[in-house]
């Protein structure tokens, strides 16, 4: 494997072109938009100029693996790729119309992995004519310095593709865990709900967002409190998995707050809008 095509120049595509880079991959990066991918790889550029100031990494390690990177606006460009990963937006019929796309232009003997947090891999599957070729790769935010990976089986995944995916984790520097496809795969299944419910008590008034993750934090041992890790992740992302968890389950329980719908309606996102249930400047 020499060659990984990422399909979302997003924080998490940008995350994920960065350890595969750093790990010696050559990556293409695309989006549809020029602008997001310029800012994809200026932002790559600026965390490896971190890594490099902390002395994490050398500057001539950094330098290779920020050449190792190539942006494009073009699907066609993933043609010859050996492993391609869709990190686009979590919208089934979004994911759905880029797994259609790549089937007609990947080789077909490449795998493809799609790195949703909630929608069923079985689902998406059945967009390919080759269902078997396609895995679940789940990163978590910031890919970068989070070192777990979900790597999820659908009905029709074959055993190549899903121990190729796992080899593939391991060789960026990542510990998989094996899931089988069900919403919400495993983590967010556990996390999502509770984040659901922290998001419940704020709006019942029990006590403040700052009260709340500050409880979390020294009560529970969290590194960071319940809202505070939804701003990171994203308010729209957050009610993204809670109504598939909602849907797909149909269960009351798995039922967003309304307080977090109507934070996402007011286009209150958390730290990409500059403000969620905490502001940042």
């Amino acid at each position: 494997m020499q060659t990984i095509g990422i399909v979302g120049a997003g924080q998490m595509g940008s995350g994920i072109a960065q350890v595969c880079a750093t790990a010696g991959l050559n990556v293409i990066i695309t989006d549809r938009d020029d602008h997001a991918v310029k800012r994809s790889i200026e932002g790559i550029a600026a965390n490896l100029a971190r890594m490099v100031s902390k002395g994490k990494t050398a500057s001539a390690d950094a330098a290779e693996a920020l050449q190792r990177i190539n942006g494009s606006t073009l699907l066609t460009e993933l043609a010859a790729c050996d492993f391609v990963i869709e990190a686009a937006t979590e919208n089934l019929q979004v994911k759905e119309g880029i797994l259609r796309t790549l089937d007609a232009i990947v080789r077909p003997d490449a795998i493809i992995a799609t790195n949703t947090s909630s929608v069923s891999i079985t689902r998406l599957g059945a967009t390919l004519t080759d269902p078997s070729r396609l895995t679940g790769m789940h990163f978590f935010n910031p890919v970068p310095s989070m070192a777990l990976v979900e790597v999820i089986r659908g009905l029709q995944t074959s055993d190549d593709a899903f121990d190729v995916t796992i080899g593939l984790a391991k060789r960026i520097g990542k510990t998989a865990i094996c899931v089988k496809n069900s919403p919400g795969f495993v983590v967010n299944r556990i996390l999502i709900p509770m984040i659901n419910e922290a998001i419940f008590v704020l709006h019942e008034g029990h006590t403040s967002a700052e009260e709340i993750d500050e409880g979390m934090k020294l009560g529970a041992n969290h590194p960071i409190g319940p809202l505070a890790l939804a701003d990171l992740v994203g308010l729209d992302t957050i009610l993204a998995i809670m109504n598939v968890l909602y849907r797909d389950f149909n269960d009351s329980k798995y039922r967003p707050a309304p307080l977090l719908k109507e934070m996402v309606e007011a286009g209150h996102l958390g730290r990409k809008s500059g403000h969620g249930f905490h502001r940042y400047p």
